[in-house]
């Protein structure tokens, strides 16, 4: 086969090129920790005989269908190729959001099927089916004695038209409808083709480092467009990809030591919580381990990709790397050769400190508008600049609009160009023709963020995204503050785990911090303070303090109207999804509800503006 022009295309050329007998593996939500495994040619059949059933109940190109699940699973991929394959659109959907957002996504797309994996989300989707017209049919990816399950669309049933549609969809068709979460309003659905998806899988071949048999994690969701093209490489790769949870991979049991895995990519918070796991249990040490670990701790400060040490720096390394920093490895299975960070921006100090290590971190940056890549780090040498996002993808274009100088010197919104640009948003023409502009014959994408290209190795431009155009603020004074780089130098201390910068129209600019519990309370052991409280806390005098010589760390590094005067400290943590229903102050891709985060503390913020 040549290259794949479809989504679907990559299982098949998989097939005919390394097929694999662990293609795509997860632990069904039954309890088991055991491994099902699904070949490459199980998962073809598994696909066809989901196409033909689509096409037995009803469903003909064009229709939406929906997919909605927790964890990822093998059915997941399957059903998502099935529904493409016959020229319908697949519409997968964040399980975590609201039943008002379900409701509403399934009107605007006028879903027609769903499919649904396990826990309450059947009934989730029943009861948005209750007010959406269009959608008739919905089946369950377990057993539920209320719902169908998936397996009984399955048939042999209609080869010939399957395979006719098959072979008439075409590459610019549209593949997917893909809501993004949206921190205001209600989601937008972003239309994407094939050739949107392809291009962009195609680009990252000679970045990612995987080659056939590599095994692979896929824990973030397959919804998100990062982790939905991120599936279509580890196809494309030939890689035996192993769905799991974020809550299955810690531990001597986990799933990064069962599995050990060569590649996966992640969030930063998740590097986070693991940097905050390895520098709690250092603070747990005593004596020699301790002051080892702290030493090799520090000599990770100054390191740089493709950065050499001789002599003694040389030497120093080397019995840190055999000391502390083989055991980091090991904990996360001890042969990973790459980890890509996307979907928010990686603090610098954390992917210096795992490359240090020799835990290669690299990232990327897009959204879903995009397919959903625009720059990536590589792994080669002269591939990477720590604090970057990396060069453009090799056929994506970026240039900075100035803004008319409002942001600074040779910075200003990052506009984007290439064959992985959207085709627009669904019913939304209006949002498309604010978001996509015509220049030199190009469509270019606004993508709402502020960054600037630097000079990097080998005499490419280097992405460093600086903020969110739309997270800007400004002050009463008249005076613009990027609130994202303030946030990420807080979120650098082990102590705190989320913070928020305020002062839209306010005389200075505050903050809403949220502590790292546990590293908190260890903290706070060690002092002898009071811990049976956690909200007492908080309040603590040694507490505030010791807050307050944080900020006063980071204050330095920006300029006098960006410096925080005034905090308070919450006990969070901020969630993307809330048991209570009440209001998440997270998106689904663990961005700030900034509006919901400043209504809720209100009269908090209000207290720091009084006198």
């Amino acid at each position: 086969m040549k290259n794949p022009q479809r989504n679907f295309d990559f299982i098949y050329h998989q097939l005919e090129n390394h097929p694999q007998k662990r293609a795509f593996s997860y632990q069904p939500p039954t309890g088991s920790k055991e491994w099902v495994s699904f070949s490459t040619e199980e998962m073809i059949e598994m696909m066809n005989a989901t196409s033909r059933g689509l096409l037995k109940a009803g469903i003909r190109p064009g229709d939406k269908v929906v997919i909605v699940a927790y964890k990822n699973r093998p059915e997941w991929l399957a059903t998502d190729w099935a529904i493409q394959q016959i020229g319908a659109v697949a519409v997968p959907v964040y399980p975590t959001i609201s039943a008002r957002e379900y409701e509403y996504i399934f009107n605007d797309a006028q879903v027609r099927m769903a499919f649904c994996g396990s826990g309450d989300l059947t009934q989730k989707v029943k009861e948005a089916a209750r007010k959406t017209p269009s959608l008739q049919h919905i089946y369950a990816f377990d057993e539920n004695p209320d719902t169908p399950h998936w397996t009984s669309i399955h048939t042999e049933e209609g080869r010939e038209e399957a395979e006719r549609l098959k072979r008439e969809v075409k590459p610019g068709q549209l593949a997917t409808l893909i809501y993004t979460s949206g921190t205001t309003g209600n989601p937008k659905g972003v239309m994407l083709s094939h050739h949107n998806m392809v291009s962009n899988v195609l680009d990252v071949q000679t970045i990612i480092p995987i080659k056939p048999g590599d095994r692979v994690l896929s824990f973030l969701p397959l919804c998100h467009a990062f982790e939905r093209t991120a599936s279509l490489s580890f196809t494309y790769n030939s890689a035996e990809v192993y769905f799991t949870g974020t809550d299955n991979l810690g531990g001597e049991q986990g799933d990064l030591q069962t599995i050990k895995p060569h590649f996966f990519t992640t969030v930063p918070r998740l590097l986070e919580k693991v940097y905050e796991r390895i520098y709690a249990k250092g603070m747990e040490l005593s004596g020699i381990k301790k002051a080892l670990f702290f030493w090799a701790l520090r000599l990770t400060e100054d390191y740089e990709y493709d950065k050499t040490y001789t002599g003694l720096a040389g030497l120093k390394r080397k019995i840190a790397d055999k000391l502390i920093f083989s055991k980091w490895r090991a904990a996360l299975g001890g042969e990973i050769r790459g980890i890509l960070s996307g979907a928010a921006a990686c603090p610098v100090k954390i992917a210096r400190t795992f490359s240090a290590a020799g835990i290669p971190i690299r990232e990327g940056y897009g959204l879903t508008e995009s397919s959903p890549g625009l720059t990536m780090a590589n792994f080669a040498p002269d591939g990477a600049l720590l604090g970057t996002v990396g060069p453009a993808l090799p056929r994506v274009e970026i240039r900075i609009d100035p803004m008319g100088g409002m942001y600074g010197k040779d910075e200003g919104e990052i506009l984007a160009a290439g064959p992985n640009i959207m085709l627009g948003y669904y019913n939304k023409p209006k949002a498309t023709a604010e978001a996509i502009e015509e220049h030199n014959g190009k469509r270019w994408l606004r993508t709402g963020d502020v960054g600037k290209l630097i000079p990097g190795p080998g005499g490419r431009l280097f992405l460093k995204i600086t903020d969110r155009k739309k997270e800007l603020l400004k002050t009463s004074g008249g005076k613009y503050v990027a609130p994202t780089p303030i946030e990420a130098a807080l979120k650098e201390n082990f102590l705190i785990e989320q913070a928020m910068v305020v002062g839209e129209q306010r005389k200075f600019v505050s903050a809403i911090i949220v502590p790292a519990k546990e590293n908190l309370l260890r903290w706070a052991n060690h002092k002898g303070l009071p811990c049976e409280n956690y909200d007492e806390l908080l309040r603590h005098s040694k507490v505030v303090e010791r807050i307050q010589r944080i900020v006063d760390e980071i204050n330095p590094l920006f300029s006098h109207v960006e410096q925080i005067k005034k905090f308070v400290i919450v006990s969070g943590p901020w969630e993307f999804s809330k048991k209570d229903g009440s209001a998440a102050e997270l998106t689904p891709t663990l961005k700030l509800k900034r509006r919901v985060i400043r209504d809720k503390y209100a009269a908090l913020i209000e207290q720091m503006y009084e006198g």
